[in-house]
Formats: C-alpha cells, structure tokens, sequence
C-alpha cells in the first residue's frame, strides 16, 4: 500500500476531513530502529525527569483542545462533546500516570535471614501501539503514558478510519520529548505487519477486533514479542429484583449501551430484567431514552448520538436487527432525531431495543458493536448467572441493585474481567481500577497500577543467605529451601 490515507465524515460522507501518508515497510523499518537507537538514552534519564517530561507534553497538547475535539468529532463521528471528553480525560491520564509511576516503577530491595534480593523495573525497549477507531486518543494514551513512563520509546499506528486526531495528537506530545522517542505512522495490514513483526520491537500493544487481534498476536509470536489484547465484549446488564428503574439510573443505563452510537468494547450489549418486572422496565427504559438520545450531527448542539463509522458497519448492525424480527423479536425504536440534520446524508442507524428474541440470536450471542441493544428476561439468579456467563467473551458486566452486598455477590459469579456495579461502561471507570478481559477478551490490564507495570519487566538481582559472607554454604546440587 503507498499514498494516502483519506478520511471522510460519517455524517456526512462527501466531506473529506484530511489525509495522512502511508507508511510502506522501509518506512516502518525506519521509525523502528530510530525508536531503538533513542530508546537507551531515554531509559537511562531518571524516572523522575521522565514523567516531568510527560506533564510536559500534556501541557503541549492543551492549548489544541478545541481544534482536535472537533477534527475527531469529524473524522470518527463522535459527538462533540464526547471528544472532549475523550481529549481531557487522556490528559487527565497521563497526568495521572506521571504522578504514579515513580512508585510502581521503584525497584524493590530485600535484605534479610534469606538473603539479599532486588527486584528491578526494567523497560521492554520498542513498543509498537495498535488503536482502534472508536476512542482513539485516551486508546493511544493508555499505551504511550505507562510504556514512556517505564523508559520504552513508543510508535503509534492508528487505525485508518480515526488517524487524524491521533497523529496530531502524538506530534503536540512528541514536541515536548527527544526525538524519536514518541512516533507516529499509518497504514492498513502491510505497515500493522512490518511493525509488528519488526525484530527490534519489545513489546506489543493492541485494542480492536478479535479477528485482528490474531493476526498481531500471530506476528509477535513468530519473534517471541510478549502482546497485551484488550478486545471485544459481550457485556450483560444483570438488573435483579430490587434494581432502581427511575429516570436517573435509566439515563445511565441508556448511555451505557448507546454512547459513540453503541461502538465501545465495554458498552451495555445484553440486558436481563426479571420477567416480573419487564413490561416497567420497557416503559422506563423508552423514557429515558427519549430524554437523553438525540441522533445527529455530532457538531449540532444537543444531539447525543451520532453516525456509525461506515457503511459497512451500518449494514451489518440492521442485518443483526433484521434477523431478530424474523426470528420473531420485536425492534422498538428509542431516541429521537435531530431536525437539522440529513440523516441520508451519513452511516445513520437509529437506535432500536430488542425484545423477545431466543438467546441464540445473532443479536444476543455476538457483540453487536452499534445502536441496538437485546432485552431478555430471566427466572432466578442461577438461570441469570448462567446465561450472563455464556459465550466466549468477558470484558465487562454490571450488576444493578438497591442492595450493594447483594450486588457484590453476584459480581463475583461473573465470568468478567471489569465488574460495574449500578453503572456501566465509562460513567464506571476509575484511574485506580485496572481493566481488561477474561475468556477471549484478551489478557493485560490497562488502568491502574497493573496498567503501568505492564509496561516494565521484573527483573533479580539476588544473593542467597547461604553463600554471603558468613553463611553456611549448600551443596552444589542443592535445591533452594523454602
């Protein structure tokens, strides 16, 4: 693949937003062994100039905020103020990361009866950064902040369908770092697999499709290059018995499963109500959607909602609706529209809630990644156990209760590896809460403490008590004592 890379509207897709360069194998080879050549260097300063350095580069990104929200919004359709959202909240993170990396990243040095031990935060060298689409800057923040923090230098491939924000984005952070140790480069398959495989990259770092993710993992292992996958979900909604259906928990859970026109990994995809209560939850949820569901441009004042980031994607989200009606569900319509805008005009998809379709329903069974949710009802807490279980996904879940305990219970029967309790999707997230998968929804952790170390080797220093100076010595073919 050479040229360029043109990225459109979604909402309005004659409108070309901007192009980048395609970066060919040579090119890739190129950014690679500079980010190798830096790398020394930058792992050598001390911990402490280096995450100065990072509150250096948020700082470079501030002033650009407004312009980069609205390119995103462009670019990915996002509503507006979803990116910048997005946009502050990375900074947040990386600033975050700058205050708490000192600590995770200490050595640790133990020096008693059994011996001297250290314990050695060691980086990985290059880290290539593969980011999705959907949430692009805090995707690529959450890989660039720790694997800068623990001395690796950085190169970033975004994805086609969101790279403009990104680069810009890395340039700004880059502008306050030496050379080459934050770098950016595009392209599709050719330049993911020259990158990926590339001998002098450490470590890789992957959010996307499962598909994909096999690909990289594939790639990496062929050179024995250790990957953390935050992938895909299929995340439940387990509203139990006493769960609060008012307006306010209602506009939540709307949010959850409709935010970024429902294209986040950790969005609300099931949702299990007790069969008692279904018809109080249909009417509650509705209301609620129509208050806070507005589809649109995401550049209009008020719309919440905006376009889907393809053609592609649009179609393949009203097949999954369609299958559902033929399979005997009923597609009821949530949200309102925008009166100003053409919704001919981009990938619209209106927002729908399923109802009565089997659980092995397209619909139900497959992570749905856009507007349309299924609602399911449930007998006792087994059944509904069991059938959040199902599947080979497990990102996220939530739990909703008036009984927190009671909720915490539950939560921990639950094949996930992020539990919400009475929230879900981002509204839920918390810097100190590592997040990631189970099952086929990947493995490391991003957020956290566990987010940062992911991003360093534990490596030993150690001199057993037996052989110092004084000890009692062992036989050469001796195994260690406890």
């Amino acid at each position: 693949m050479s040229g360029r890379i043109a990225r459109y509207n979604p909402a309005r897709v004659y409108e070309l937003v901007g192009t980048v360069p395609v970066a060919d194998p040579t090119r890739v080879d190129a950014v690679v062994r500079a980010a190798d050549a830096a790398q020394r260097g930058w792992a050598r300063t001390d911990v402490a100039d280096r995450v100065a350095a990072l509150r250096a580069a948020a700082d470079a990104v501030e002033p650009d905020l407004p312009v980069l929200a609205e390119l995103l919004a462009r670019e990915s359709g996002k509503v507006l103020a979803d990116c910048r959202g997005e946009l502050g909240f990375a900074l947040t993170f990386l600033r975050w990361v700058a205050d708490r990396a000192p600590r995770v990243l200490a050595d640790t040095a133990l020096d008693d009866a059994a011996g001297r031990l250290l314990l050695r935060r060691r980086p990985y060298g290059v880290v290539a950064a593969i980011t999705p689409w959907n949430a692009p800057i805090i995707l690529s923040l959450l890989k660039i902040a720790p694997a800068l923090a623990a001395g690796n230098t950085v190169v970033v491939k975004p994805s086609p369908l969101a790279p403009l924000a990104v680069d810009r984005t890395v340039r700004l952070l880059a502008s306050a770092l030496p050379a080459a140790v934050l770098q950016v480069l595009h392209g599709d398959a050719e330049a993911g697999a020259a990158l990926v495989g590339h001998p002098l990259v450490g470590k890789v770092a992957f959010t996307g499709g499962a598909a994909t993710a096999r690909v990289v993992a594939a790639a990496a292992a062929a050179q024995t290059t250790p990957t953390t996958l935050e992938l895909g979900g299929n995340d439940p909604v387990l509203l139990l018995a006493d769960a609060d259906l008012s307006p306010e928990p209602m506009r939540r859970l709307v949010m959850a499963s409709f935010a970024t026109s429902g294209q986040v990994c950790m969005a609300a995809k099931r949702l299990y109500v007790p069969a008692a209560r279904h018809d109080e939850f249909v009417a509650a949820y509705r209301q609620a959607a129509d208050e806070v569901l507005c589809l649109g441009d995401p550049l209009a004042a008020g719309v919440s909602m905006g376009p889907v980031v393809t053609a592609e994607a649009a179609a393949r989200i009203t097949g999954l609706v369609e299958d559902a009606v033929a399979r005997g569900g009923r597609a009821l319509p949530v949200g309102r529209a925008d009166p100003g805008t053409d919704l001919r005009a981009g990938h619209f998809v209106a927002p729908t809630l399923v109802t009565g379709v089997p659980e092995d329903a397209a619909v139900v069974a497959e992570e749905q990644f856009g507007p349309t949710v299924p609602l399911l009802s449930y007998r006792d807490e087994d059944d509904l156990v069991a059938r959040a279980n199902a599947g080979e996904l497990g990102l996220g879940a939530s739990v909703w209760s008036a009984d927190e305990e009671r909720a915490f219970a539950v939560a921990r029967r639950l094949e996930a590896g992020f539990v919400f309790v009475n929230t879900h999707n981002r509204t839920g997230m918390s810097l100190r809460a590592p997040f990631g998968g189970v099952k086929r929804s990947g493995y490391g952790r991003e957020y956290g403490d566990e987010g940062i170390a992911e991003y360093a080797q534990t490596c030993v220093v150690h001199a057993p008590a037996a052989f110092r100076a004084g000890g009692a010595g062992a036989a050469a073919n001796a195994y260690p004592s406890a």
